[in-house]
């Protein structure tokens, strides 16, 4: 089976899951693209991606381990997924830039 519907969750400021998402589709490949305001958000997002097919599903890197981890649980690990990593060289600007949670 070939990868055709991919999702993306991304974390920004006032970004609400409802309005703030894309699709791209270009023949047998969709993409869909959600921005939510808190990682948790992501859990919800997560799950309606898994039950409208999304076959894996990408995090940005504001998620981090935790919210990674705690998003396939959820998705009782239905779809791969993966978050996007920063080396050691980017750690204190990512920290700046997203202050733990919990």
């Amino acid at each position: 089976m070939a990868l055709d519907h991919f999702g993306f969750i991304f974390t920004g400021r006032g970004m609400d899951p409802q309005q703030h998402r894309s699709v791209l589709e270009q023949d047998d490949f969709r993409t869909v693209v959600v921005g939510v305001s808190t990682p948790d958000q992501g859990v919800d997002v997560a799950r309606q991606m898994v039950a409208d097919g999304v076959q894996l599903i990408e995090l940005c890197g504001g998620f981090g381990p935790v919210w990674t981890a705690r998003i396939l649980e959820a998705t009782d690990g239905a779809v791969p997924v993966g978050a996007v990593g920063y080396g050691p060289e980017s750690i204190d600007g990512m920290a700046r830039l997203f202050p733990p949670t919990d």
